[in-house]
């Protein structure tokens, strides 16, 4: 082979390389420019017009199309989010004195020299007004924590004082049927958000008191290595095997029971803390012997 022969194997070998070098910054460049993309994307100051198309690849423009369209999305979200907050503030705050004056009037009332029949009227307006307070004020817990405007702070804490405290707020309603409401000690200590996870505890123990007429309601609890359990049992009506996995629906009500007051949404919010918390809720019941609900929270 001639000298001019490898003069040009040469030359031919330096361009391959010198495209080969150029294709890999040129590919290097764009993977750059996807991953400052990204990250402006994940800090939320993302912005199409950062960029000048004649010096991206089709790929980093079709990225940047797409990410534009994400950024645009995740903004109507939160201006619905916003308009949500709204809805219920609104809600809440325009029906809260309108309920609070039908309880006033309906407990004037009631203080009265009435007839018999007009007594029970009252009555039945003052459970009616107080039953749609109830409803009210579930709705707008419900709606804040399913849209996310009210977020769980779970933190690590002893069980006791949370257990004393839903005690405390149904002893007296405990009492008042003549129902024993029974405290277990306990050192067990869990992750969980103090306030909603007495709420959702709350509304378990006020459904065993409902449907219990005579008997002990029971709360304890008890640790493992991964978890911490809080049992809530009572000697109520029960529930059938095949309504167990319904109870947990919203709205929904046992035939079994309609006669009892209620709107069939408090084991449903119980059961949407406890599961943003990272728990779940188990029962077991036997029909005219009462029901167990089992709540598991991690440690």
């Amino acid at each position: 082979m001639n000298k001019t022969g490898i003069v040009i194997i040469l030359l031919c070998f330096l361009a391959a390389a010198a495209v080969v070098l150029w294709e890999q910054r040129k590919t290097r460049k764009t993977m750059e420019e996807i991953e400052r993309m990204l990250d402006a994307a994940m800090t939320g100051s993302f912005s199409e017009t950062n960029f000048d198309e004649s010096r991206l690849s089709a790929l980093e423009t079709k990225f940047a199309h797409y990410l534009s369209a994400a950024e645009a999305s995740s903004r109507n979200v939160a201006q619905e989010k916003d308009k949500i907050k709204t809805l219920i503030g609104d809600i809440s705050h325009q029906t809260k004195t309108p309920i609070a004056n039908l309880l006033l009037y309906s407990e004037l009332l009631k203080e009265e020299t009435l007839p018999a029949s007009a007594k029970a009227n009252v009555e039945a307006l003052y459970k009616q007004s107080e039953k749609l307070r109830f409803l009210i004020d579930s709705l707008v817990k419900l709606s804040r924590l399913e849209n996310g405007i009210i977020s769980l702070t779970p933190q690590q804490a002893a069980l006791q004082p949370l257990l004393e405290s839903v005690v405390e707020q149904y002893a007296a309603k405990a009492s008042e049927k003549g129902l024993s409401l029974r405290l277990q000690d306990t050192d067990a200590f869990a992750v969980f958000d103090f306030k909603w996870t007495a709420e959702a505890l709350a509304n378990i123990v006020d459904n065993a008191i409902k449907y219990t007429e005579h008997g002990t309601i029971r709360i304890s609890a008890v640790s493992y290595e991964m978890f911490a359990r809080i049992d809530i049992s009572d000697t109520g009506t029960g529930i059938s095997e095949s309504e167990q996995a319904k109870i947990f629906a919203r709205f929904y009500r046992s035939n079994s029971v309609q006669k009892q007051e209620g709107v069939g949404i408090g084991l449903y919010l119980a059961r949407q803390i406890i599961s943003g918390e990272g728990g779940y809720i188990k029962v077991a019941s036997v029909p005219g012997k009462g029901s167990a609900f089992s709540i598991f929270l991690p440690k």
